[in-house]
Parts: C-alpha cells; sequence; structure tokens
C-alpha cells in the first residue's frame, strides 16, 4: 500500500465530501497519527472527520476500491499503539461524531455516536440517576467507540465487569462500506451467534463502530474511600483478601507501589499523603456501607498489623483528592521519564505465587532497576512498568526490556494469565500474542480478518501480523 492517497481518492475525497472532510496539514498528521505509545513515529497520508455514519460507509467503500489502509481514531489514549498510523495509512477520526441521544429511562439505555467522550456520556446520563459505569483515568478524553473497540477495563471492572458487559447494541461499518446494525436495544435476542460481540474488542481491525446502544444501570449509592499502607505486594493481597470476607461491597480495589507514588509526587507536587513511606499503597472504594461494619473492618486491619497507616475520605472532594494519587500514576511515569509498560491478567488465585516470582524475575533482569508496579488487584491486573535509567540510550532499553518480556510472559503462561489485561494488543503485544492464544485460536483470528477484510485495509498490522 503506497504511503501517499492514490489520485483518484484524493480527488474523491475533496469533490464527493465536505470541505473540511480531509487534512493533510503536518501538525494535525502528527497529532492524529499517534496515540499515548510514543513508540513509533507518526505518517498517516491524511486525516478525515466524518460526522455520520453514511460518510464512514461511503470513506471506506472509497478505501476498499482503491487498497487505502485506513486507522480507526477516537480519543488516542491506548497503550498499545493500536491507534497508530506509521506508514502512510489514512486515519479516521471520529472526533465529529459526538451526538447523544435522550436517554430512555424505562429501558435504562442510551445510544450514542461513537466519539462521544465518555465522561460526557456520564455527565449525558447522571441528571436521571444512571451512568454508564465504565470508568478509568483517562475517561476525559477517551471514546465511546475506542472503549468498545479495545473492551477497556478500568477502575471498576471488580463491580461492573467490562465494557463489553454495557454494550446492547452496536452500529458498524465493515471494511467494503456495509452498515450493520446489531442487536438494538435488545436485552434478548438469541438468534444464533452475537456478531455485536465479534466487533468488542477488535481494535478497529474487523470494522468501524460508528453508534452504539449502552446499558444503564443505577448512580451508586454512598461511597467510601480509603488510602491504606501497606509494607508489601503481598501485604495488598492480604487487605483484598480480608475485604473479600466481609459484607462490604467493593467498587474498587487498586494499589500502587512507593515508586509510582514518588513519580506523581514529583510530576503533580502532591503532598505525601502519610507522614512514613510505605512499600505500597491500597485504595479501595466501598459502595453503601453501613458505618459500624466499615469501622470495625478498619480497626482489624489496625489491630492485626496488616496495615502501617491509613486515611478514611471524609468528603466527595477528600475522595477525589485519594483517587488523584492513583489516577495520575500514568501520566505521571510518562511525564518524568521513559517507561516500558506491561500490562498482564492473572487469576485472582495466582496472584500472590506470581507476584512472588515476578519479583525474581525484576531482581535477574533489572538489578538496579527502578520498577514502578500497580493495578486493579480487584480483577487481576497487574500495570508493570519498567523505567529506563537516564544514563541508557533509547534503543538500548527496549532491546533489553524486549528480551525480558519473553520472560515475563511465559511466566504469565505458565500461571494461564494473558499478556494483555485491558490495553489490548495494537502493534506493542502483536509478536507476544502467542502467549496468550494457541495456534488454533490464531488461525480463527486470521480467517474472521480475511473474511471481514479482505484487502486487509482496516488498521492492518495491528493485532496480528
Amino acid at each position: 500500500m503506497s504511503s501517499s492517497l492514490p489520485e483518484p481518492v484524493l480527488r474523491a475525497l475533496r469533490e464527493g465530501f465536505p470541505p473540511d472532510f480531509l487534512t493533510q496539514e503536518p501538525g494535525e498528521l502528527a497529532e492524529y497519527g499517534r496515540d499515548w505509545t510514543r513508540v513509533y513515529a507518526p505518517a498517516p497520508s491524511g486525516v478525515v472527520f466524518p460526522r455520520s455514519t453514511e460518510e464512514v460507509a461511503r470513506l471506506l467503500a472509497l478505501c476498499h476500491a482503491h487498497h487505502v489502509a485506513v486507522v480507526p481514531s477516537g480519543g488516542r489514549t491506548g497503550l498499545a499503539a493500536g491507534a497508530v498510523a506509521a506508514k502512510g495509512e489514512l486515519v479516521l477520526s471520529l472526533r465529529r461524531m459526538t451526538r447523544m441521544e435522550p436517554v430512555d429511562v424505562l429501558g435504562q439505555t442510551v445510544r450514542v455516536q461513537a466519539g462521544a467522550i465518555t465522561e460526557a456520556v456520564h455527565q449525558h446520563c447522571a441528571p436521571l440517576g444512571l451512568t454508564w459505569p465504565v470508568d478509568f483515568a483517562s475517561k476525559g478524553s477517551s471514546t465511546v467507540g475506542g472503549n468498545i473497540a479495545t473492551n477497556a477495563g478500568g477502575v471498576k471492572v471488580i463491580r461492573y465487569g467490562l465494557t463489553r458487559q454495557w454494550v446492547l447494541g452496536l452500529q458498524v461499518v465493515t471494511a467494503d462500506g456495509q452498515v450493520l446494525e446489531l442487536n438494538g436495544a435488545l436485552e434478548k435476542n438469541n438468534t444464533g451467534l452475537d456478531l455485536r460481540q465479534l466487533f468488542v474488542g477488535s481494535e478497529g481491525t474487523l470494522g468501524v463502530i460508528t453508534e452504539a446502544t449502552l446499558k444503564l444501570t443505577r448512580l451508586p449509592g454512598s461511597l467510601d474511600v480509603l488510602l491504606l499502607a501497606v509494607p508489601d505486594v503481598a501485604g495488598v493481597l492480604r487487605v483484598f483478601r480480608e475485604a473479600r470476607q466481609t459484607s462490604l461491597t467493593l467498587s474498587a480495589y487498586e494499589f500502587f507501589t512507593d515508586a509510582c507514588l514518588a513519580r506523581v509526587e514529583r510530576h503533580r507536587r502532591f503532598r505525601q499523603p502519610f507522614e512514613a513511606r510505605s512499600g505500597c499503597y491500597v485504595l479501595m472504594e466501598v459502595e453503601g456501607a453501613a458505618p459500624d461494619v466499615l469501622e470495625g473492618f478498619l480497626a482489624s486491619l489496625f489491630e492485626r498489623g496488616l496495615v502501617t497507616d491509613g486515611t478514611l475520605a471524609q468528603s466527595p472532594s477528600q475522595a477525589s483528592e485519594l483517587w488523584a494519587y492513583r489516577e495520575s500514576i500514568s501520566e505521571s511515569l510518562s511525564a518524568t521519564g521513559l517507561p516500558h509498560k506491561n500490562d498482564i491478567a492473572l487469576p485472582i488465585a495466582c496472584l500472590e505465587a506470581f507476584c512472588g516470582e515476578l519479583s525474581r524475575v525484576f531482581t535477574e533482569r533489572y538489578p538496579g532497576w527502578e520498577i514502578c508496579l500497580f493495578g486493579h488487584i480487584g480483577d487481576g491486573n497487574l500495570h508493570v512498568n519498567v523505567m529506563k535509567p537516564e544514563d541508557m540510550a533509547k534503543e538500548d532499553f527496549f532491546a533489553h526490556t524486549k528480551a525480558a518480556d519473553h520472560t515475563m510472559f511465559e511466566l504469565v503462561r505458565r500461571y494461564r494469565g494473558s499478556i494483555s489485561a485491558e490495553h489490548g494488543i495494537g502493534l506493542l503485544k502483536r509478536d507476544y500474542l502467542s502467549y496468550s492464544r494457541a495456534p488454533a485460536e490464531l488461525a480463527l483470528l486470521r480467517a474472521l480478518k480475511t473474511t471481514l477484510d479482505p484487502h486487509h485495509i482496516l488498521n492492518p498490522g495491528k493485532v496480528l501480523d
């Protein structure tokens, strides 16, 4: 495929679409050709901004006919290089497709265009006492289409599950420009294979999601937010085990190491939350807890020495301050250094044993290197960040970490885990996919790709080689 747009395509884009549909301005190409990974240099041939499904369908039919590669683009908050256009692809940005229809209060659904911002959906539904319970640090810039295309996780998975569980219907445009309406607003539809779920988590490689009917739930009741200091990762897991054995309803159970906290303090100028530093910190959110039950739980943790310090937010503003320590980590790591990121998942029952072995891998592979570990312990998701030493060249750093990844992913496979818990595969994890998927599965994935996208124009090179 050419690194520049064929003349017939360029002419059709200029004559058959609105004047502001296409841009080839260098600054916009650089901005829309990348995501948060910053590993690959952006080099798209152009960026298009449709306002409707009809425009997306005409565009893809045109690109299919001329074998022009297309990279779908949402909020570009991904961390697997899934929205990178580095080889002359045409970027299809959904940023102008932000319409949100009135909320169906009786059915507890809302239909939105794929470019709608996650937080905007929350704000759209909140006055009616409803919410789309997909929540993460990037909610202010991530889009619904991107969330669905990557089956995004986030901080509330322990309570509500993944994005795919909150999508009732999809409108999808296939590679050749056909528009599919999948399931609509139906809660029940037992008419064969659920094609809607085929596109959830497909990372834009099988079709372009243009609209979605989202399933809503009631806004949660009272929420208590706690920040606890524990000595190490084993301590994080001990407190989690204790919380699971109570009647408390956990809506989030997050942790981060002191190395993460130090980076947040440096970048955001936050004050240290406790007088003494600790190896790890737990951020716990509890829904609808009776005060005596919560107080009894906390007292028990202190009495048995399971936590060394802690604080319970006394107001919504204090709760937001505690959450900010956790939600500022990814931004702070990137702002204060160059992290090599991994996003892995393990069966919850295996977390303690896995973390012990992972520590030994770090000692062998990264002696003296800074490891920033955080994650959603409540759903078995660990974010492993190795920070580049200041005196090491970027190329040498990635060569070392790439070699070490094989060791870690072999460990993940042994524990029947996943090499990508919520960030997807994109370009960064493509070469490691066999650690989580068997050869027969990979063959089926390739067959599906060829069936739905015979010219391989949709997000080429992502997920599968």
